[in-house]
């Protein structure tokens, strides 16, 4: 299975942004170990701070991708663009948030991309990342 993790705004800075948070090891770490738990799946990862690009990168995943693992970072909770991208491509994508959104801020409480995906994870740190995999190996069987 070819899986495509697209991450939003500031999440290039994990591991250094808002620790107490988002932990201190960075995305990048964590993704390779990632993609070592799932050795026989082709894990590709893609990071932007701009929204354009990130819509592009979803319609370019409708081509090459059984899946995306996408975590719109701040973009989850303002973009009606990106939800309608993942909408419009015909593979599924679950949503994940490293944080639990439900308890932070109220106007993180909403997502846009969630309410397109198949699934979201909140909460579980940058874990929800491998669970989301997880999630569309058995989605797709």
């Amino acid at each position: 299975m070819k899986i495509l993790v697209l991450n939003g705004p500031n999440l290039n800075l994990i591991g250094r942004r808002e620790p107490e948070i988002y932990g201190t090891q960075s995305l990048d770490e964590f993704l390779d170990i990632v993609k070592k738990r799932f050795p026989e799946h082709q894990i590709d990862t893609f990071q932007s701070n701009h929204e354009g690009v990130l819509i592009d990168k979803l319609h370019e995943a409708m081509d090459r991708y059984d899946g995306v693992v996408m975590n719109p970072g701040g973009y989850a909770h303002t973009s009606i663009a990106l939800a309608d991208a993942v909408r419009s491509i015909g593979i599924p994508v679950v949503e994940v948030h490293i944080s639990n959104i439900y308890e932070r801020e109220p106007f993180r409480h909403h997502s846009y991309t969630a309410d397109a995906a198949v699934k979201t994870i909140v909460g579980h740190g940058l874990e929800g990342y491998s669970e989301a995999i997880s999630f569309l190996l058995s989605f797709r069987a």
